[in-house]
């Protein structure tokens, strides 16, 4: 699995966010950062060319190198000035209230501690700071999760961590934030797995 994890997941991870079908969310989520942003979960830096006005900078953490040396290209052609940085989410090292936006694009599945996570992103945003997320994760539809339950431990395994069951608001609002938009709903595709939480998050 060592072997697998380096060198395969990151590009699989790499093609499944390229998927057109995703493009949508990711600019809608963009289109709410200001000023100084954190992205948790660059991944293959798919984002990164979406930034441009009103933001100043963009810092980018992810946990793997594979992942990063994936973005580097992506993110020297960005319009705006940004930085990779390896790191997990769970443990940043960055000043309180350092960051104006957090963006998060199907993160939380898979980091091991979201509400961790989540507590740091509150940490580092300024008191007038927004978190703008989107993330798939548990179905409203009883049929549907059971299907989530039961293909999340082997989905796990074989996907670099990724939960399919997780309830993103409620995971949002224990790490004390306060949601301040939030549209729920299918994506094309197997349930399971496309079920989308979009919205925005504040700190108080």
């Amino acid at each position: 699995m060592g072997i697998y994890n380096r060198l395969i997941i990151p590009r699989l991870i790499d093609l499944a966010m390229r998927n057109d079908q995703l493009t949508g969310y990711r600019k809608e989520v963009i289109q709410q950062a200001r000023g100084a942003v954190l992205e948790i979960g660059v991944g293959s830096g798919v984002n990164l060319p979406l930034y441009g006005e009103p933001i100043s900078s963009v810092i980018a953490v992810d946990p793997s190198a594979e992942l990063l040396q994936l973005a580097t290209s992506r993110a020297s052609t960005a319009l705006v000035p940004v930085s990779l940085v390896q790191a997990s989410a769970e443990q940043l090292s960055f000043a309180d209230a350092a960051f104006d936006t957090v963006v998060m694009t199907w993160t939380l599945c898979s980091i091991p501690n979201p509400v961790v996570a989540l507590r740091e992103v509150r940490r580092v945003l300024k008191p007038e700071g927004r978190l703008a997320f989107v993330e798939h994760g548990l179905s409203p539809q009883p049929g549907v999760v059971r299907w989530q339950r039961w293909l999340t431990p082997f989905w796990c395994r074989m996907s670099g961590g990724c939960h399919l069951d997780r309830d993103m608001e409620q995971l949002i609002r224990a790490a004390g934030f306060q949601i301040g938009s939030l549209d729920t709903g299918y994506m094309k595709g197997p349930k399971p797995w496309t079920y989308m939480y979009q919205g925005s998050a504040m700190t108080h």
